[in-house]
This record gives structure tokens, C-alpha cells and sequence, in this order.
């Protein structure tokens, strides 16, 4: 089922700046397209995920409306005394992966995600299977892949560009730097094959072993939370069949 977003506008002197000490990623790089970047608890647990963007005067955050109705008050009181506005917008999130249009932003997590566009209408006949797209790419979900207990880089914050290790402190910052230098990480997302049936939430076992759960899944393939160290190619998830090779 397609999640619904939201759009607000983040208008002030001090917006950039606000930011920056809060988000995962150099809210500078707003200046040259779409920032994907998350906020963080001080443990370094997720809160939320969203897009940020250059809009005149304004950055435009686009976030999953569910989670807007708690991002927006956490933001408001880490606001103080900067001089910041936070407003929900009018505009819409319109996605495609067909030639970027003009008004188009590049997704910044994956060249086949496409691009993004706020426009004023909502939009029509959207068409693609973005799930499948998800899946083929190892891409999360905001309250499927993503929730309350990730760590940012298990979900591959690293490699879909939603993370800066050069630009200084933000709120659960110490917790991710640490976990970048570890040597490797033990568990995270990765694609794997699945015959038969299985829900999205189903424990993966490998013997007597839990190694992990099921999450979205399309066709033969699913994206799983692993702990590597114990998933293989003969795993277990209900009465499918489950294969992981790193």
C-alpha cells in the first residue's frame, strides 16, 4: 500500500543553520538538488526519514504524513530561539522514473527511484511499482524497513546517500560514527530469494536459530533484516523457503 506524504515549508534566517546541527546529512547540499537525510533520537535510533530541498527562501521537507504529526513538534522544540517557521505546505510530492521533467529533482538514494517534484495539484495515475523497485535495490521503508529500533547505517544509510561522516555533530551522531568504524557491521538489510508463502514480519530462522525477519517482499525476492553471522542459503520463514548469499 502506497504511504501518503507530507510537505512543510521551514522559512528564516536561521533554517539552514537549525538543521544542520539536527539531520543526518550537510543540509548544504540542498543547493544542488534533493537531500535525503534522517533525524536521530540521542541513542541513534531512527525517528524519522525525509527529503530536503531548496524552495526560494524556504527548504520544503518531505515526509511520511504519519510520521510528520511527530517530526514537526520534536523540530518546534529543539527551535528555542532560532529564528525559524515551520509551516505545512500546499504542494504535493508528485514521483516518476520516466524523463526528469523540468520542475524534477533527482532521487538521491538510487538512480532507479527516479525523481521527485512538488507541485500544487495532487498527483494522478501513478502507475509505477515502486515496491519492486525497492525491493530489486535493497531500499527501505519508512514503518516497514524503517522503524524505531534501526540503526541508521544497518538500513544502508551510507550507501543511499542519507548520511555525512565530515560534517560535524548532529543529534545521535556519536553512536553512528562509532558503528561506521567498527569493522563490520553484524546485521542489516540485504535482498534475498523467497518460495512460498510468507508475511511481511515473519521471524526467519536457520535450525533451531532465529536469524532475522521478513520484511517487503515482490515476486521471488524480499528485502530481510539479517543478522549475517547465522543467515545463509537455507533458511526458514513460516512455510517458505529463504536464501541469502552475501
Amino acid at each position: 500500500m502506497k504511504r501518503q506524504r507530507s510537505v512543510f515549508e521551514i522559512t528564516g534566517p536561521d533554517s539552514t543553520h537549525f538543521l544542520q546541527g539536527l539531520v543526518t546529512n550537510d543540509i548544504e547540499g540542498i543547493e544542488n538538488g534533493l537531500v535525503y537525510a534522517a533525524i536521530l533520537t540521542p541513542q541513534g535510533k531512527y525517528l524519522a526519514d525525509f527529503f530536503l530541498s531548496r524552495h526560494g527562501d524556504s527548504i520544503l521537507l518531505d515526509v511520511d504524513a504519519e510520521l510528520g504529526t511527530t517530526l514537526i513538534p520534536r523540530l518546534a522544540m529543539y527551535k528555542l530561539r532560532a529564528k525559524v517557521d515551520i509551516l505545512e505546505s500546499p504542494l504535493h510530492v508528485h514521483r516518476g522514473v520516466d524523463a526528469t521533467p523540468e520542475d524534477g529533482l533527482s532521487d538521491p538514494r538510487h538512480p532507479a527511484l527516479g525523481w521527485r517534484a512538488y507541485r500544487p495539484e495532487p498527483q494522478q495515475n501513478d502507475t509505477v511499482d515502486w515496491d519492486a523497485l525497492r525491493v530489486a535495490h535493497c531500499i527501505p521503508e519508512t514503518g516497514i524497513e524503517l522503524t524505531p529500533d534501526t540503526y541508521i547505517l544497518e538500513a544502508g544509510f551510507e550507501r543511499l546517500h542519507g548520511v555525512d561522516f565530515r560534517k560535524g555533530c548532529y543529534v545521535g551522531q556519536e553512536v553512528t560514527a562509532r558503528m561506521k568504524h567498527k569493522t563490520e557491521l553484524r546485521k542489516g538489510l540485504a535482498v534475498v530469494d523467497v518460495s512460498g508463502a510468507a508475511d511481511t514480519g515473519t521471524t526467519i530462522t536457520a535450525g533451531p536459530k532465529a536469524v532475522g525477519t521478513l520484511l517487503t517482499r515482490s515476486g521471488d525476492k524480499a528485502i530481510a533484516y539479517l543478522r549475517f553471522d547465522r543467515a545463509g542459503p537455507d533458511m526458514q520463514a513460516g512455510d517458505a523457503t529463504v536464501s541469502w548469499q552475501p
